[in-house]
């Protein structure tokens, strides 16, 4: 059995990287200053453009995104952000009644949340533990096994979590959605049971929605052209669902 080297894992996680996007100086001085006196690596930018610059230039390891900004709208950030690039994401949401802010950014495909007002220990904890969970994924050998699955034009990247529409456009998928179309491509024209869906994605423990049918709906409005009328995913009554397509291993 091959191990994680502690000490590179522990590497990994300080000289990690961390884009802070906001657009009140104050705050990014605030963010920013802590994150550094804890040994990350952290800038800040203000906004959309400045966002997108710095992407090109060099893909941080994490980004922090403030969803309210002056002049851009968060939840479109998020959308170009992910349509782009894997890099985890934790949002700072307005405040604790806003549910559906941080519903609609785990839907988008966000790591994890902040509400305001928020401790900074706090958001720092949140950040080791998304760095942690990403450099689980890159260092455990399981995950060096993780291969492209092709089917009907599609192609799902599993090590890169990167779902690609025949028409060459990447589609966001959640938590919960990688891991119900990891289930289903692993097991095409197979009828898998709601229980062991649900298992599937409960890997993630983080996972918003735990029904089933839930992610199911959501799952096929990104890969189905008509999703009352499902081509892929098969419902087979009384007993769970089906992923029919012929499904092709890279």
């Amino acid at each position: 059995m091959a191990f994680i080297d502690a000490e590179e894992f522990t590497t990994q996680v300080k000289a990690a990287r961390i884009l802070v996007v906001d657009d009140d100086p104050a705050m990014q001085r605030v963010i920013v200053g802590y994150l550094v006196d804890h040994n990350l690596r952290a800038t800040a930018v203000g906004g959309r453009k400045e966002l997108m610059h710095a992407l090109a230039v060099r893909e941080p390891d994490l980004v922090v995104l403030d969803l309210h900004l002056g002049e851009d709208d968060g939840f479109e950030i998020l959308r170009e952000l992910r349509a782009k690039s894997v890099v985890p994401v934790i949002l700072i949401t307005g405040n604790r009644l806003e549910e559906i802010d941080r519903v609609l950014g785990l839907e988008l495909g966000a790591d994890d949340y902040l509400t305001k007002p928020f401790g900074l220990r706090e958001l720092l904890a949140r950040v080791r533990a998304t760095l942690r969970r990403r450099t689980m994924d890159r260092l455990s050998p399981a995950k060096q096994r993780d291969v492209t699955f092709h089917f009907a034009g599609w192609s799902f990247d599993q090590r890169q979590r990167k779902l690609v529409s025949p028409a060459g456009q990447t589609v966001p998928l959640t938590k919960g959605e990688f891991a119900l179309l990891s289930a289903f491509v692993q097991a095409p024209r197979r009828t898998l049971s709601r229980e062991h869906l649900l298992q599937a994605t409960r890997v993630h423990e983080d996972v918003f929605d735990r029904s089933i049918d839930v992610q199911i709906l959501r799952l096929r409005r990104k890969l189905e052209a008509d999703p009352r009328a499902p081509r892929f995913i098969r419902t087979e009554r009384g007993i769970g669902y089906k992923f029919d397509a012929e499904v092709a291993v890279v």
